[in-house]
């Protein structure tokens, strides 16, 4: 346990940031699977449109750094690729 008042509050500010980064981790996951459901369902168009907004939340999450900047990109290749193949 935190002894300190500067160690407390750095505890309660982790748990907050802890929270909040989690809540970014999930929208990430979860868009990426939008677009896998929507390659599997064949549909080129709605997967060009569910790509691009997923690509900016893949960068809006590398620039706050909850994923590499390399992960990201790995992401968006493979999924850009996977939709050019329908």
């Amino acid at each position: 346990m935190a002894n300190t008042a500067q160690a407390r509050k750095r505890a309660r500010q982790s748990v907050a940031l802890n929270k909040h980064n989690s809540s970014l981790r999930s929208m990430l996951r979860t868009s990426i699977k939008r677009v896998r459901q929507a390659i599997e369902a064949g549909d080129k168009a709605a997967a060009t449109e569910v790509l691009r907004k997923t690509s900016s939340i893949i960068d809006r999450v590398a620039d706050k750094n909850i994923i590499h900047k390399n992960k990201a990109a790995r992401h968006k290749s493979r999924l850009a690729a996977a939709v050019k193949a329908i």
